[in-house]
């Protein structure tokens, strides 16, 4: 079950974390995988786990605010390697300058465009690249990370980041109903809680709140990675337009 022989999948923001065992997840079911980091450097480095692995991965290093580029490299590995199957948008946080809470009266408009430039729009732009030929083959799967930021409030700093993964989901949801008759499925894992350490980021806040989570522990990008093979399969080809909470209970839906 969920083997994913024979397709090709492309994964944003795979060069460390949550994109990373994302793609390995995919490449050890059998999929070749498009590895997409900003940093080209990063993305060679799971290219090299993959392969080392005895997957087959390729680096596609562009960002995913850059609507021309997206299209352009999308467009061109197509032609080089295969078409893409599976998309996954996993690219986001709070884009080049990074991402420190901050509570809304105390932001700039420039904060808040960067936030929906690559949390929202860099979700449009690589789901409209791959978009029409999934449709044409009729069959594609399409999977969006978000956070449960984007369906629940909280108080400490992070609506300009919630608002964005709320448009995604809510996106994504409408990207569902559009096309479910072609052959498409797209869904989103809303996340919880994320081990920093799987980014290269030193313990944060998030170590302390880890012990309000009902399993006790943070999330493993492992964890995010399995849900993805489960959704890209054909196992999977009758759940659409729904959003998953993968948050280790807290708080349940």
């Amino acid at each position: 079950m969920f083997e994913l022989d024979g397709r090709t999948a492309l994964v944003t923001g795979a060069g460390q974390g949550v994109g990373t065992g994302i793609a390995v997840a995919l490449a050890r079911q059998g999929a070749v995988v498009a590895v997409n980091d900003i940093v080209a450097e990063r993305a060679a480095e799971t290219v090299a786990s993959i392969t080392e692995a005895g997957g087959t991965a390729y680096a596609l290093p562009f960002d995913v605010t850059d609507r021309t580029a997206v299209a352009s490299e999308v467009r061109a590995f197509e032609r080089r390697v295969a078409p893409f199957d599976i998309l996954v948008n996993n690219a986001g946080n709070g884009g080049a300058e990074g991402f420190r809470p901050t509570k809304f009266r105390d932001t700039e408009p420039a904060d808040w465009q960067r936030f929906a430039d690559v949390n929202l729009f860099g979700v449009m732009n690589t789901t409209r690249a791959v978009l029409d030929g999934m449709c044409a083959r009729r069959h594609g799967r399409i999977i969006t990370i978000a956070s449960g930021a984007g369906i629940t409030g909280a108080s400490f700093g992070i609506s300009l980041y919630g608002a964005a993964k709320g448009g995604a989901i809510a996106f994504t949801r409408h990207l569902a109903m559009e096309n479910a008759r072609d052959g498409i499925t797209a869904n989103t894992l809303a996340l919880g809680l994320m081990d920093p350490a799987a980014s290269g980021r030193t313990a944060s806040v998030t170590t302390e709140m880890a012990k309000g989570i009902p399993v006790g522990r943070l999330g493993r990008p492992e964890d995010i990675g399995a849900t993805c093979v489960f959704l890209a399969s054909r196992e999977a080809e009758w759940i659409t337009g729904q959003t998953w909470q993968l948050n280790g209970g807290a708080p349940t839906s």
